[in-house]
Formats: structure tokens, sequence, C-alpha cells
């Protein structure tokens, strides 16, 4: 397969960090760390494999060290975590979180790295649920789209992302864009972690969640006041999961019907993000416009890095 691989209109200086999980293959790591020099980020990676622990990319310890050191150094613009899967909770308590807001790097990942998006936003400050090392980089097909999307954010300040959704009214409303990972939300609730902006629109997405999980976590955030208080609701990939027999009819569009009759706010389907190959890069934290008509939703971002 050949890469039509989308190039940045200006060389960019990026960082990689190990917030969470250890890669599973460092041969991939060191393929996906060329990759973004094609692209044309002059890289600096801060993740070294002899200082894997456990299931995660370093020690606590030294993964906060990462952080703070990419934060800190003057060459960055960009810091892009090296994998989700699990880690970034424990890190919580000991990153200086001034440091990191006023670094003025663009952070970029998604799924365990809600909770970085979930601590910059509370400082109002932007940032991209958007790529990873890996798998967005590493595996041996790339995705052009996930690229390119990543690409153009970086390289204005407006971005764009249109969808197909089911049946929904015509709408058009504006709000702040947050979001993320739904155990990752649902998990910081209650916590001086979590973020929830008033009238804003709201993406969700989560992987290997049963819809019974996927609702009882939506009422969570239901329960603590959030949904309510949202514009829209859009939900992205949610697959990975397995229904049993004694579901009984009860499946994700089942939840999906319950849901629409608990909140006020529109909820419509099939925004291109998650834990899949072609993904849209969403900032969170921008100012959002989201219109939709006949079935195809739009949805704009402004900000500025």
């Amino acid at each position: 397969m050949t890469l039509n691989l989308p190039v940045l209109k200006q060389p960019l200086d990026i960082a990689v960090v190990a917030p969470s999980g250890a890669p599973l293959n460092e041969t991939a790591v060191v393929r996906g760390l060329d990759l973004l020099r094609q692209q044309g980020f002059r890289v600096h990676s801060y993740y070294e494999p002899e200082h894997k622990y456990q299931r995660f990319g370093a020690t606590d310890e030294v993964r906060v060290r990462q952080i703070h050191a990419a934060a800190s150094d003057p060459q960055i613009r960009v810091v892009m975590a090296l994998r989700g899967s699990y880690g970034f909770s424990r890190l919580l308590p000991y990153l200086d979180l001034d440091l990191l807001a006023q670094s003025g790097k663009i952070f970029t990942g998604y799924s365990d790295f809600t909770l970085m998006h979930q601590l910059l936003l509370q400082r109002g400050v932007c940032s991209i649920a958007g790529p990873m090392l890996c798998d967005d980089y590493t595996r041996d097909n790339p995705d052009e789209y996930t690229l390119k999307q990543f690409a153009d954010c970086l390289s204005s300040s407006r971005h764009q992302v249109e969808f197909a959704s089911d049946t929904v009214p015509e709408l058009d409303v504006q709000g702040v864009l947050w979001g993320g990972n739904l155990a990752m939300l649902a998990h910081v609730v209650g916590t001086p972690y979590a973020a929830a902006p008033e009238n804003g629109i709201l993406f969700l997405e989560d992987i290997g969640e049963h819809p019974y999980r996927v609702e009882r976590m939506l009422l969570q955030l239901h329960y603590a006041g959030i949904l309510e208080k949202q514009k829209a609701i859009l939900l992205g990939d949610f697959s990975g999961y397995r229904l049993a027999e004694h579901d009984n009819g009860y499946d994700f569009a089942a939840m999906l019907t319950y849901l629409r009759s608990l909140v006020r706010c529109p909820v419509l389907t099939g925004l291109p993000f998650g834990h899949i190959r072609e993904r849209a890069t969403l900032v969170v934290g921008s100012q959002a416009r989201l219109t939709a008509k006949e079935g195809i939703a739009s949805l704009v971002m402004c900000y500025q890095w």
C-alpha cells in the first residue's frame, strides 16, 4: 500500500511522551517516529524502552518527569502521547498543572489521554483529541484521513469535520467543544480533575463496553447534572463489545433510545472518532458550531494555537 502522506505546511518540533501504557511493539515505535519525521515533524522522543515498568511506559515518577520535561522544553511545539491504555490516572496528583497550562504546547492524544484534556480545559487551554504514536503512526498502513486531519488542524485556526448522522432534526448550535473517552470522563466526576463546561458540545466514545455499561456511565454524567447543561451530545464509535442472549433485545440502539428520552438536547451519532482507524481530529476547548440537516452534520472548530 502506498501512503499519500499529508505533510505539514511548516515543520514543527514534536515530543513523544509515555503518559500511560507501554508500546506492544518496539520496532513499530521506531517506524512511527520515522513517519512523524516524514510528515514534517522534528521529533524528540522522551520514551525510553529500558524504563518500561509493568504495563506502563515507565514508573509513575518517570512518566511525570517526561511530561514536565516536554512542557518545559522551549523547542517543543507539540506533545504527543505514545499510547493510551491505562496509567494517566496515577499521575494526576503529581502533575504541575500550571506548568502544563502555561507551557504553550499543543497536547495530542485520546482514550486515556482524555484526562489531560480535562486538566487543560479547566484552565481554558485548548488541546487536541487526536493521534497518538501507537497505533496511528506505527501500524503497517496508517490512515491518510487521520493523518491529514491532524496536519490540517495544526496548520490552521479553523478546523471542520463533516459526517453522516442518523435521523436528527435541523440543528444549529454553538458552544465549547469538549469530551473524549466516556469511561475517563465518568471516572473523574466529582473530583478536582473534572471539567464540564455548561452550554457545551459534548463528544463521547469508548471501546469494549457493553451498552448497559455505556448507559451506566452516561447516567453518572446525567445524575451529576452534566448532560442537561449541554447544547448537543455527539456519539463517536462504541464498538468491541458482545451482546448476550439474556440481553433480550437490549442493544446499543435501545440504550440510545433511552438516553434520548432522558435528555433535552439532541444526541447525534456517527462522529468519526474513537478507537478506530479513520478518526477525525477534534480541538477540545475550541469554540464550535454544530449544524445538521438532512442527515449530514458539520462541526466547525475555531481556536488559536
